[in-house]
């Protein structure tokens, strides 16, 4: 898709179709419009309440109208005092979906009036190039149409100030929507198609084509440096596990973050067997490891001066003969030994061994992403993911970039009480802390193994997956925290 800015008076250009943002509470038209007739025929339809402004409306006014030959699509832009990059975003996703749903060459956006257009322009672009892909990947007829090209329009400047520099927040928005698009895609893909060396392969190809530095590990390796929760949760499966390590360093000796993935590409729950219906989005167990490639692929495609690493830790959890087994122990990287009380929860044992890992090689920050726990969906739902910290300031800075994005988070407790719930009569811990405060005993588990490193848990097993079809959001895998993970390295440059 070819993303372009256009900086001039609508009366100058000619498009197939327009689309045009309203504010929920307008009653003019937008100022880009005011002087057309189009913007007169708005006006009316605003003054006789036909034209909803709530974030998600779709209207098409059909038939040509300067600047377009074939249609206006007027979206709904919400209340104007609450319009932010999260608004722009899921307008963004709503056009997107409605007209790439035929192949259409060009399309015409209208960048909405924002005192932050910067911002704005990412977020819109981003949910433009969202809404272009759906879920469906292995349909017999593609249902969406990516744009030739997609132009954001914004008015010319009449008295010749310059503004921000929105050139480089459509080319932010463009990169950022892409890697959104492709934690998506590897979230959907079946999962027969993506076993963790297949995945693994996956992610070396799309890090050498940006330029990311990569190491694949295979299970003879992953034996040798001692990941004993990751091989007992790969022993059910007869595909083998793989450790993939990503590097991009070009800020210098600016401080260094490590963001962690867990990839269980299928969780069938291994001898804790879910049920049926439980099974059915388990492809998707290995989002957080798609976030941190997609996250890493756009920090390297916007070369921003930063250190980052990042790790997937890849396996499936399989019922074989070789399954492990309710009172086995394994031994973790940094020697701690694990009770498995639940072969369903599985994650925490092979994020404890990349976190051991991680926390060895002293980067100044670690962050992991982890679809962990049903428990965290009971408290915070499907729309909102759950932090966990051992450093305030870190916690913080995490709850601020997903404020500028408008992806949710809530900071839950790590309180010292929650240790007693994971202590073992056999092992130094046991993987499940009883039937109360499923999330916090699971992110309690999870400090064990970091040591004094400044730490952030997010467990994103709501916001990873949607059951349903919205005007704003796909079915399937979302692609969540890749826009909240890149503005929080951003912020990091702000701060130096």
């Amino acid at each position: 898709m070819n993303v372009q800015l256009i900086s001039r008076p609508l009366n100058t250009i000619e498009t197939p179709w327009l689309a045009l943002g309203i504010f929920e509470d307008d009653s003019e038209p937008p100022i880009a419009v005011r002087d057309l007739a189009l913007g007169e025929w708005i006006g009316r339809l605003l003054a006789a309440k036909d034209l909803p402004g709530a974030l998600g409306d779709l209207t098409p006014l059909l038939g040509p109208h300067t600047p377009a030959t074939d249609g206006v699509l007027v979206f709904g832009l919400g209340p104007k005092k609450r319009f932010d990059a999260g608004a722009a975003f899921a307008a963004g996703v709503a056009v997107g979906k409605r007209l790439a749903g035929k192949a259409r060459e060009t399309l015409a956006v209208v960048l909405p009036e924002s005192e932050r257009s910067d911002v704005i322009a990412s977020a819109l672009v981003e949910g433009l190039i969202v809404g272009t892909q759906g879920p469906g990947l292995r349909k017999s007829e593609p249902s969406r149409h990516p744009f030739g090209r997609l132009q954001l329009i914004s008015p010319a400047n009449p008295d010749g100030a310059e503004g921000p520099d929105l050139a480089a927040a459509v080319k932010r928005g463009e990169i950022v929507g892409q890697a959104v698009n492709l934690a998506r895609e590897l979230t959907n893909t079946p999962p027969s198609e993506k076993p963790p060396a297949k995945l693994a392969a996956r992610a070396a190809e799309v890090a050498a084509t940006v330029g990311l530095g990569v190491t694949v590990w295979d299970e003879p390796k992953i034996l040798e440096e001692r990941f004993g929760g990751l091989l007992g949760v790969a022993a059910g499966s007869e595909e083998p596990p793989a450790f993939v390590m990503l590097d991009y360093r070009q800020g210098g000796d600016r401080p260094t973050l490590a963001l962690i993935g867990k990839g269980v590409t299928f969780d069938s729950g291994g001898l804790s067997l879910k049920p049926s219906a439980s099974m059915e989005d388990m492809k998707s167990d290995m989002t957080g490891a798609a976030v941190v490639l997609a996250t890493m692929t756009a920090v390297a495609q916007l070369k921003l001066p930063v250190n980052l690493v990042g790790y997937m830790v890849m396996t499936e959890n399989m019922t074989g003969g070789k399954a492990m087994k309710l009172g086995d122990v394994l031994s973790i990287r940094n020697g701690k030994t694990v009770e498995v009380l639940n072969t369903d929860a599985e994650g925490r044992l092979i994020l404890a061994d990349a976190l051991s890992y991680a926390v060895e090689q002293k980067p100044d920050r670690v962050l992991n992403l982890a679809t962990l726990t049903g428990a965290c969906l009971v408290a915070l739902g499907t729309k909102i993911a759950g932090l966990f910290s051992n450093d305030d300031q870190f916690a913080q800075e995490v709850l601020d970039a997903g404020r500028q994005t408008g992806e949710r988070t809530w900071r839950l407790p790590l309180d010292d009480d929650f240790r007693d719930a994971i202590k073992s009569q056999v092992a130094d811990l046991k993987n499940v802390g009883g039937k109360w405060g499923g999330a916090c005993t699971a992110a309690k588990f999870l400090e064990q193994f970091v040591g004094q490193t400044p730490w952030v848990h997010l467990d994103i097993a709501g916001p990873s997956w949607a059951d349903s079809d919205s005007a704003t959001r796909d079915a399937g895998g979302t692609g969540c925290f890749v826009r909240t993970l890149v503005a929080l390295v951003e912020a990091s440059l702000r701060k130096q």
